[in-house]
């Protein structure tokens, strides 16, 4: 790779990380900002969800009763059930994962061509190869290889926090997506929590809590940006390298 190709990669890489590098410059001596609570259907990249509904069916009315369809308390239920309404996540994740692997590949291989008999015709190759040439032997090729590899991935997650969410759309079905959104500043680190995904109203607990067990097409992010998230994270240069480096 010649230098000046190689320079124009490392500056158009700095140019695109620019941003984060000021934003990170800015806050030098300060604790990282937290965002302003907003409407999560306003934000950048919100779409709703569309998911196979079932046929609808009658509303079923009970005539002359107190008790309301689908209550668990006989004068009101008290579950979210509205666009609007807040529900508390409960997220206990504790996962473990290990994998160890070897693996040893060896392969040899021998390769010889000749023609001695070429219907005839060999006798005339001896005016196009070399006096040295051999036609019982024109080629002889050997290839041995040698591979050795050794992998070892041992992961632990744990995870337990209770979070609370607002139901920002009613599916036609009565399922409910919700969307919550949690930010906990400790001196110079931001944490941020982030759950989303589709509940059933049937799931709802009720003291108003659902399991994440519970919520279909789950998203779950635990993460933050601040002084510890800097030094335990690879720098942006060294990851800019890792992606452009071909080797």
């Amino acid at each position: 790779m010649k230098k000046s190709t190689f320079l124009l990669i490392i500056l158009s890489t700095g140019s695109l990380t620019g941003c984060g590098v000021v934003s990170k410059l800015s806050n030098v001596g300060d604790p990282p900002d937290m965002s302003q609570i907003q409407d999560p259907t306003l934000m950048n990249g919100y779409r709703p969800v569309t998911m196979p509904m079932p046929m609808a069916e009658p509303e079923q009315r009970n005539v002359n009763s107190l008790w309301q369809t689908g209550s668990r308390a006989f004068f009101k239920d008290q579950r979210a059930n509205r666009v609007g309404d807040v529900i508390t996540v409960m997220v206990k994740i504790n996962d473990k994962a290990k994998i160890d692997s070897n693996n040893t590949y060896n392969r040899q291989a021998n390769q010889s061509v000749g023609v001695p008999n070429l219907f005839g015709v060999e006798s005339k190759f001896k005016t196009l190869l070399p006096k040295a040439a051999n036609l019982t032997t024109l080629t002889n090729t050997n290839s041995t290889t040698n591979s050795v590899g050794k992998g070892s991935f041992d992961r632990k997650d744990n995870l337990d926090i209770k979070i609370g969410a607002t139901i920002i759309q009613v599916l036609p079905n009565g399922n409910l997506v919700i969307q919550g959104r949690q930010e906990v500043l400790f001196e110079t680190e931001l944490r941020i929590i982030d759950v989303r995904g589709v509940i059933r109203r049937e799931d709802i607990a009720s003291d108003n809590t659902i399991p994440y067990s519970k919520i279909a097409e789950a998203r779950i992010a635990y993460g933050g940006r601040g002084d510890i998230t800097d030094v335990s994270s690879i720098s942006w240069g060294q990851q800019a390298m890792n992606r452009i480096w071909p080797w």
